[in-house]
């Protein structure tokens, strides 16, 4: 028995020695093939397990590296009201209660809520605001008028439509209006420039009311102040009294 395994062998050995050498080629590629399968296969599944996964994650990351979360200070945790679309009807805002570190500095404060309503609606469903885009700078007047300036995506990533335009700007207004007090009227400009319209409806070329009045529908500009008359006088006042 022990003869016929030790022939068996010698067979099997004189059978790959036999081989053309092309065969013994294709066996030799077929073998590293396989140990090569054998150790990048891990990676392999690593990788594709890592392309399902939802792009989400990677938007937020190059969006807090071109614009990092603003800290100032004077941050404290506060619990604010945020609007975002309504997860019952699509067509109003809803606010949600949210905790979030806001500075005592109202402009600063105003850019910390509006990266709040990019970065974290509830849904993306909810979402009011393109995901992509970014708030490029924020001012406040002594008069209370705010001017957001929006980089271009604003207008790109908008859904072209009255109500979805009108709810991307009533979310900024709302929001600003339940926590910077300080704000009376808002502009909106896309990349330092004013524009027409939001995405081809909502007119941009005025002001939007933040606290001033119930909707949030354009407003006209104050008027300037009067000019005195030729004696000097306020207008409606007689010289000498």
């Amino acid at each position: 028995m022990i003869f016929d395994n030790e022939e068996a062998g010698v067979k099997q050995k004189s059978s790959f020695t036999n081989m053309p050498p092309k065969m013994k080629w294709l066996v030799a590629a077929l073998c590293a093939a396989v140990l090569i399968g054998l150790f990048y296969l891990p990676r392999l599944w690593k990788g594709a397990r890592d392309l399902e996964k939802p792009a989400t994650s990677d938007e937020q990351a190059r969006r807090e590296i071109v614009q990092p979360p603003i800290v100032t200070p004077t941050d404290a945790k506060v619990t604010t009201k945020l609007f975002w679309i309504s997860a019952s009807n699509p067509s109003v805002l809803e606010s949600e209660d949210v905790s979030v570190a806001l500075s005592a500095d109202p402009v600063q404060r105003s850019r910390q809520l509006v990266n709040a309503l990019i970065l974290s609606p509830p849904t993306s469903q909810q979402r009011t605001l393109p995901a992509d885009t970014a708030l490029l700078d924020f001012y406040l007047l002594p008069d209370g008028t705010a001017i957001a300036d929006f980089a271009d995506t604003l207008s790109t990533g908008t859904p072209s439509g009255i109500m979805s335009e009108q709810l991307a700007v009533d979310s900024i207004t709302k929001t600003l209006g339940a926590a910077v007090p300080q704000i009376r009227r808002l502009k909106i400009l896309l990349h330092g420039q004013e524009a027409d319209t939001l995405a081809g409806h909502v007119d941009l070329t005025g002001f939007f009311a933040v606290r001033a009045a119930a909707s949030n529908a354009p407003v006209p500009p104050p008027p300037p102040p009067a000019a005195p008359t030729a004696s000097g006088a306020a207008p409606g006042t007689k010289p000498g009294t």
